[in-house]
């Protein structure tokens, strides 16, 4: 009877725990009645939450109540199975990127996937998540004190170690900071820079913060409101989500060969063994290169500017090859 129970008293405990996670204020009378049992067993049950190292505030008024705050220490956390698989989901992929949390994100992995039952072990077992490739280490007492900034809206002061620069008695920049994004593997941090009157990108590796930071600022909308397709934008050189150069060729290579290269391109079939690509580039001597890579006929379609950087590539390409070295 002891053991009956005790499993009754845990099993009322982490129903008594889910309930307070999924709103903030419950009057005593209305757990006790989810829960099936007195007021005064809840408050015990309470006690005994209080004990595990769960801040369960004790709410005053007419109906009384409870709540859950935040404490001061990690207690025992509680999950359905969407969280726990959720959680899985995201401690792998946290392993590209580059956010120094590599093992501490398997240790946790490992700590969820012990204590799950075994049909979702076996769910977990069963992703197939692979990581692009490790990205640029970046600390994440740095990654930190960026969000501070960005939540607190403090302007930063920073060194940038810049490449191919070597005046280290260059004061250091200021930037108001809005946004952190992780990008292929590298963090970047979106701001508004006083000084240049305009948006700029930092890579967050290359970033050595100067201590205290500056005044606060009023927050800005990033061009066009997605700080997603403002930093692809970037990449590209365009103020826009496309390329500043865009043309459309017809290659002599079947879709099925030209897809798995094509990124954000445009690819459709052109006829038998052929290929319609629309794709760009930052400039049109940097696409007609991109398109010789294809090792085929090209037909350029258009534009004219893009004929022309294909001639302009094919003269230089034949002035390398009559040069002896």
């Amino acid at each position: 009877m002891p053991i009956a129970t005790s499993t009754t008293t845990s099993a009322r405990l982490l129903s008594l725990l889910s309930l307070l996670q999924v709103r903030r204020d419950w009057p005593g009378l209305l757990l006790a009645q989810r829960l099936g049992v007195s007021e005064r067993t809840v408050r015990r049950d309470v006690d005994r939450l209080r004990e595990l190292g769960y801040l369960v505030h004790a709410v005053k008024g007419p109906d009384g109540g409870y709540r859950l705050e935040a404490g001061s220490q990690v207690p025992p956390l509680l999950f359905d199975e969407e969280q726990a698989i959720a959680l899985a989901v995201a401690l792998r992929i946290a392993v590209g990127t580059g956010a120094g949390i590599e093992e501490a994100a398997a240790r946790a992995l490992a700590t969820v996937r012990q204590v799950m039952p075994s049909r979702l072990r076996q769910r977990i077992d069963a992703l197939e998540i692979e990581s692009s490739g490790r990205g640029t280490q970046v600390d994440t007492d740095l990654l930190v004190t960026l969000s501070n900034a960005i939540r607190a809206r403090e302007e930063l002061r920073f060194d940038y170690n810049a490449p191919g620069r070597t005046d280290s008695a260059r004061p250091p920049r200021r930037v108001q900071p809005h946004h952190l994004v992780v990008r292929a593997g590298r963090w970047y941090l979106v701001g508004w820079s006083p000084e240049r009157e305009d948006w700029r990108t930092y890579r967050a590796d290359r970033m050595t913060p100067r201590i205290p930071n500056g005044p606060r600022f009023t927050p800005r909308q990033v061009p066009g409101g997605d700080v997603s397709a403002f930093l692809a934008a970037r990449f590209k050189g365009a103020d826009t989500h496309t390329w500043p150069c865009r043309g459309k060729v017809i290659l002599d290579l079947p879709l099925a060969d030209v897809a798995p290269f094509t990124g954000d391109d445009t690819a459709s079939e052109a006829g038998p063994a052929r290929t319609r690509l629309l794709t760009g580039s930052w400039s049109w001597a940097a696409l007609a290169a991109k398109l010789a890579r294809f090792d085929t006929e090209i037909e350029v379609v258009g534009p004219p500017a893009l004929r022309d950087a294909f001639a302009d590539l094919s003269r230089r390409a034949a002035r390398s090859a009559k040069r002896d070295p």
